[in-house]
């Protein structure tokens, strides 16, 4: 079956925050509060991409980018993150397809970069590494990747948008 990744629309919102919900229930890092992250980045209009995967009937996955703040005053830089995949769709290509779309939408939009909090065997076939000269407070430095989308490098503290802190 052919999936098709294109941006949200206001109809998606709630099969988005479905899929979010099913594709962390069983994580075991998860505070089980990536929907209303979700939520809480679009109320606030700081969805920069958000972008779903559907097969031909449904959603079937979901990747959300919004900027970051960086002590050293970079600007362009963006944080990846919820990105869900319903679990019986997982391991068939569509996070991977997420993915590529969603830094292809950021080179578009001119990002200078990308953050990330996640698993490096999976994050690094896409070209981020782990950059010590950035930190993201209250994470092991090895699950904190960066990917620089041009020539800029950053340094510093990174801090992800609010929506990030909510409870539910």
């Amino acid at each position: 079956m052919t999936t098709t990744i294109h941006p949200e629309t206001p109809s998606d919102e709630e099969a988005i925050e479905q899929v979010t919900r099913r594709a962390f229930r069983s994580h075991p890092y998860s505070h089980q509060t990536e929907q209303f992250i979700i939520r809480a980045l679009r109320a606030d209009h700081a969805l920069s991409v958000s972008l779903v995967a559907k097969d031909a009937s449904r959603i079937v996955g979901h990747l959300a980018l919004s900027p970051v703040t960086i002590s050293d005053g970079s600007a362009g830089w963006y944080g990846l993150g919820p990105i869900s995949v319903e679990p019986e769709w997982q391991h068939r290509g569509i996070g991977r397809a997420l993915m590529e779309r969603g830094l292809a939408e950021l080179r578009e939009i001119g990002a200078h970069g990308c953050v990330l909090v996640g698993d490096p065997a999976f994050y690094t076939r896409f070209g981020f590494a782990n950059h010590p000269a950035l930190v993201l407070e209250g994470v092991p430095q090895e699950f904190f990747l960066a990917l620089s989308l041009g020539t800029s490098s950053a340094h510093g503290h990174v801090q992800f948008h609010p929506a990030f802190q909510v409870k539910g």
